[in-house]
Parts: structure tokens; sequence; C-alpha cells
């Protein structure tokens, strides 16, 4: 493993699948430092709507190699923006509206930074990460959605 390598894996905190429940404040906690003057957070929630639908819950499964792919573009975030510490978290099983599916927290000296970094992540997650959800609807209907959608 390369200098480099080890300085970025330092500064992701975490990368994890999670069959419990997590939290934004879980992640934040995680990157929380005295040279951190901002931590950004998302939380990607459970809505009731999806299309005009309504939905009533979701369940999401992850492949294998999820965890790895995760762990991978966390680094390659860390990489690209070397002034951040990166918490994220992946919720798989069934999960009802208002459940947290996904949680990240980043931290850097500069606010810029951490926004930054924390947009990428979210939008390299739903591109990348092998984590498929299976919607419920209210009128009885379901269908699975590729990605985090």
């Amino acid at each position: 493993m390369s200098e480099a390598t080890d300085i970025e894996d330092a500064r992701v905190v975490r990368a994890r699948i999670s069959a419990s429940p997590i939290t934004v404040e879980s992640c934040a906690a995680a990157v929380e430092s005295a040279s951190a003057g901002a931590v950004v957070t998302f939380a990607g929630v459970v809505r009731d709507h999806d299309e005009g639908r309504g939905v009533t819950a979701l369940g999401y499964t992850a492949h294998p190699d999820a965890e790895a792919t995760l762990r991978a573009v966390a680094a390659e975030i860390a990489a690209r923006h070397p002034a951040v510490t990166i918490a994220v978290e992946h919720r798989t099983g069934d999960l009802v509206v208002g459940d947290v599916a996904l949680a990240c927290a980043v931290a850097s000296a500069h606010r810029g930074a951490a926004f930054a970094a924390c947009s990428e992540l979210v939008n390299e997650i739903k591109k990348r990460v092998q984590i498929w959800k299976e919607q419920s609807f209210d009128d009885g209907s379901s269908e699975w959605v590729a990605s985090l959608g």
C-alpha cells in the first residue's frame, strides 16, 4: 500500500453497509475534530412517494461486493479532496417511510471542500454501489429499482 493510499484510508473513518439503523449523527461524530470548521451531512430518507405513486416501504439488497465498492468510492473522493474526512453508511433490509437509507458526513477546515466532497460522494454512491431497492406502493404493487435511485 502506498503512503498516499494510507493517508486516504485514514481520512475514510467509516464506509460500511449495515442491516441495523444508521444516523447522520453517528457519521458526524466519527469525522468531527478540532481542525474541522465544517461538517456537512446528508441523510437519504425513505419518502412516501415516487413518481406520483404512494410508497409504503422499501427493501434494500446489497451485492456481496457493495461494501468494498462503497469503501473504494469514499477513498476516491478523499483522494480528490485531500482536506476532508469521510464517514458513510448505507442501510440494507426492510425500511419504512422516514427511515435513513444513506447517511454520510464530510468534515473539512472549510465549508466549500466539505460541501463539494459530500455532494460528489452521494452522487458516486448512487452511480456505482451495487445496492438495489424494492419499492412497495400503497396500491399493493411493488417494483425493483437499480441502485439507490
